[in-house]
């Protein structure tokens, strides 16, 4: 099995699209899937034997880097592709000098949540009922990464 994160080009939009619809609850638009020419974009997929298997969004603008959306397909979860792909983001952060990475998740996806913890990730905030649900709406929980800088 060969795994590869390579950046995100245009071949690999229609397996991210399909992605992003079966791995979330609220998934992005087509549109913002398919934009990848964002202010200070760095978006990267996971592929397995030359399949798409999981992708990250991610905006670095002057040293702060936000992970916008985050995805395993749901076929593929539960063998580490999802830590892999943190990984490779806080490995890309650390080669871009960042100061800080943050992110936001729903207060019911524990996985997630308990993934960005193990990874060095701290939770510094709610945003109180920011989330719809199909029983109204939940936190999207503010966590984030400091890295260590020694200059």
């Amino acid at each position: 099995m060969t795994n590869q994160l390579l950046p995100t080009s245009e071949q690999h939009l229609d397996a991210i699209w399909q992605i992003e619809q079966t791995a979330h609850s609220h998934p992005w638009s087509e549109n913002m899937i398919r934009d990848l020419s964002s202010r200070g974009g760095c978006h990267r997929v996971l592929e397995v034997d030359g399949e798409v298997v999981g992708y990250f969004y991610a905006q670095n603008i002057v040293g702060e880097v936000t992970l916008l959306t985050i995805a395993v397909d749901p076929k593929q979860q539960g063998k580490g592709y999802g830590k892999a792909l943190v990984e490779h983001f806080l490995d890309m952060c650390e080669q871009a000098d960042a100061e800080s990475a943050w992110l936001e998740v729903r207060e019911s996806n524990v996985n997630a949540f308990n993934l960005y913890e193990k990874a060095g990730f701290n939770e510094v905030d709610r945003r109180r009922n920011y989330y719809p649900t199909k029983q109204g709406n939940e936190d999207a929980i503010i966590m984030s990464y400091l890295f260590m800088s020694f200059s």
